[in-house]
């Protein structure tokens, strides 16, 4: 039998609500309020700050402020529009999620700047989402359009970030444990900011500054797999045999400050003091996004309907990264979040009780300027009413413009940090 909705719960405040929980993920992963308990020692000689990644310039600032006394300087980059001032060090903004100029230009500065150190230095590595392409060093002959263009590739290929940053870590001369290579003999602290499935630290901005566990054969084992066209430069890089710097090579002291599962546990807390019992599905969800929402919606249906694996009012929690894999056609405007969210809707088919927010961490879902979007039980039918196809929307991965169009988008602005996609699903 199905459950009743509880009259209290009316759509303004299940969309507070909703909202609250996905700010309350946000706010774990603040880098002034979680870096300054990770920072070592203070260093005998000199500090040299390096980084890279979305949340790096928040990251950067917070290291400024905490160590007020410590001689410091070096250099960050981090996307368009998540620069801040960070005191002594250098920011620069680049392109994401297709590399330009500044990404070039960053990565030069930053193993400039790591250049004859001794070991008395410190260089501690400021490292977040983004980072793979907003710092690119093309290796060997490579130049910056073929970095764009194997970028370009990668993306479209419906890749997972961990394949993506093994075949970039090869392709790269500061990327898979090479920048740490680069700063020797100091001592290189690395501080984390999460986005990846599992918090793997070689795979957060593709490893700079610690040992690459991934193979050439790997590489060309994913590039065969997903039929990924590389350019003519590219493919000799790959076929001249060298190797990113292996486990155990180089030492490394890696610190965790935030983390897509940390963050799933202060949205849960938020739920909590709204009086919502949480069930958290796990931090490293994969898979197609439009797959995902479909078995999102079931798992949703079946709470809704028989209170079962947990009874209603509850929230469904989950992290990760799912894919969008676009192909060789025409694509609209959308990100995982939205098509996710679009699939979900689908899925659900109007079943009453059932919300869901979807939206990444850092603020942009995909490239455009919307962190995700909010479903709820009359989604489809305002589409229609709209003159909106859902399913075409959903097969021309046009999610954005879906949901746009019904005022549905969820818009943050750039949130400075960066720890993945957060999925809530609220049952009454």
């Amino acid at each position: 039998m199905e459950i009743p909705f509880p009259a209290s719960w009316d759509e303004t405040k299940i969309r507070l609500v909703l909202r609250a929980v996905f700010d309350a993920a946000i706010r774990s992963a603040d880098p002034a309020a979680v870096l300054p308990s990770h920072l070592p020692e203070k260093p005998t000689g000199r500090c040299v700050v390096v980084g890279a990644g979305k949340a790096s310039a928040a990251m950067a600032a917070a290291l400024d402020e905490a160590w007020s006394d410590v001689d410091l300087s070096g250099v960050v980059v981090t996307r368009y529009g998540h620069a801040v001032p960070a005191g002594r060090i250098e920011i620069i903004e680049a392109a994401h999620p297709v590399p330009d100029e500044n990404s070039l230009s960053a990565a030069n500065r930053i193993l400039e700047c790591v250049q004859g150190l001794t070991a008395n230095d410190l260089v501690i590595a400021l490292l977040s989402g983004g980072g793979s392409a907003l710092m690119v060093a093309p290796a060997g002959r490579m130049t910056l359009e073929d970095k764009k263009l194997v970028n370009k590739a990668l993306l479209a290929s419906g890749a997972t970030i961990a394949e993506m940053n093994t075949v970039r870590k090869h392709l790269s001369r500061i990327k898979g444990g090479r920048l740490a290579q680069a700063a020797s003999p100091a001592r290189v602290v690395s501080l984390l900011i999460s986005d990846v499935p599992g918090d793997d630290p070689s795979e957060i901005a593709s490893g700079p500054t610690v040992p690459d566990s991934t193979s050439l054969a790997e590489v060309q084992e994913i590039i065969a797999r997903y039929q990924i066209e590389l350019p003519e430069a590219a493919r000799a890089v790959l076929e001249s045999g060298e190797e990113t710097p292996n486990l155990g090579e180089s030492p490394d002291d890696v610190r965790l400050i935030a983390s897509p599962k940390l963050a799933l546990e202060a949205a849960a807390e938020e739920a909590a003091a709204w009086g919502l019992p949480s069930l958290i599905l796990g931090d490293a969800l994969e898979g197609e996004a439009r797959d995902v929402g479909t078995v999102m919606a079931g798992i949703a249906r079946s709470i809704r309907l028989h209170a079962y694996p947990i009874a209603p009012p509850a929230v469904l929690l989950s992290g990760g990264e799912t894919t969008v894999t676009i192909g060789k056609g025409n694509a609209g405007k959308g990100g995982r979040n939205t098509e996710f969210l679009l699939s979900l809707a689908l899925g659900l088919r109007g079943c009453d009780g059932v919300y869901a927010l979807a939206g990444d961490t850092d603020g942009i879902d995909g490239v455009e300027d919307a962190a995700g979007a909010i479903v709820t039980p009359d989604t489809l039918a305002r589409l229609r009413e709209a003159q909106i196809d859902p399913r075409g929307c959903l097969m021309g991965h046009d999610s954005f413009s879906a949901f746009s169009a019904i005022g549905d988008l969820v818009v943050t602005g750039p949130t400075l940090t960066n720890v993945n996609d957060i999925r809530a699903i609220l049952i009454l």
